[in-house]
């Protein structure tokens, strides 16, 4: 599947027909200029944009459950990934993530439950 494709998939699941938020949330990601181009082609960190894509389209639900959602993405993707948890989140979202990556503070309080010292 190419890139539009994938992202209109994403949209069609709340059966939303607009093109706006495709076209809008490919720009936001800067992956605008590679709609035909198919996902196996794309680096890492564009692949992983092309996954987090239904968090930026119109009406993305409110709870975000995300597993390593900062892999593969360079520091730019990462401050946009940030400043957009922390939008949903002053939005009245909630976010639960597992990651590795160290969180900035921001003005966002969050929660940080660290699990290490659990073991089957």
């Amino acid at each position: 599947m190419t890139v539009e494709e994938n992202v209109a998939w994403l949209n069609a699941l709340h059966a939303r027909s607009t093109t706006y938020g495709i076209a809008k949330t490919l720009e936001m990601l800067g992956l605008r200029g590679f709609e035909d181009t198919p996902c196996y082609a794309l680096s890492a960190g564009q692949q992983r944009r092309v996954a987090l894509a239904r968090l930026y389209l119109p009406e993305a639900p409110s709870l975000w459950l995300l597993d390593e959602p900062f892999t593969a993405l360079d520091k730019a993707g990462t401050a946009q990934l940030e400043a957009h948890l922390a939008m949903h989140c002053d939005q009245g979202g909630t976010v639960v993530l597992t990651t590795h990556h160290e969180l900035s503070r921001r003005a966002q309080a969050y929660t940080d439950l660290d699990l290490g010292h659990y073991s089957l």
